[in-house]
């Protein structure tokens, strides 16, 4: 089990990674344009305790592009395209009675095309980052380790 935590701030727009109840690290994220929930099909970031149930891309060069977790062959033009899943994706399961569906909602923390919208909420669901941020978290971070998601 991973030695860090994750703590994602809504509000703030921050994901932190913590070791020992400290923050080692802050990045700036970009959350959901719709706001916070955990309904199906409300494109909104869920809030409580989760767990990361599956690292990928781990073996992909920065700002590769993902379509149903695989890596594109031929991608989209990243200038025309919004909200690309991009470099790594750190998979979330809810470990909480309201958040159970998150894993099924496919909620990932992940790199992104739209760099620029870091910092406020604009994805659709997931929690964006910076790619190279986002590859930085991934490789200190195991499956299993515990985040969190505040307002």
């Amino acid at each position: 089990m991973s030695s860090y935590k994750i703590r994602i701030d809504t509000k703030e727009q921050t994901l932190q990674l913590l070791h020992d109840q400290r923050v080692v690290q802050q990045f700036p994220i970009s959350t959901s344009r719709f706001g916070l929930g955990q309904g199906s099909g409300s494109l909104q970031t869920p809030l409580g305790r989760f767990r990361i149930y599956e690292k990928i891309g781990g073996d992909q060069p920065l700002n590769t592009v993902f379509r149903g977790r695989q890596p594109v062959a031929n991608p989209p033009d990243w200038e025309e395209e919004s909200d690309l899943i991009t470099s790594r994706i750190l998979w979330l399961d809810g470990v909480e009675p309201h958040n159970l569906n998150t894993r099924q909602r496919f909620i990932y923390i992940h790199g992104t095309n739209e760099e620029h919208l870091i910092g406020q909420p604009a994805s659709h669901g997931c929690i964006r980052m910076r790619n190279v941020d986002v590859v930085r978290v991934f490789d200190l971070v195991e499956a299993g380790t515990e985040v969190e998601i505040v307002g």
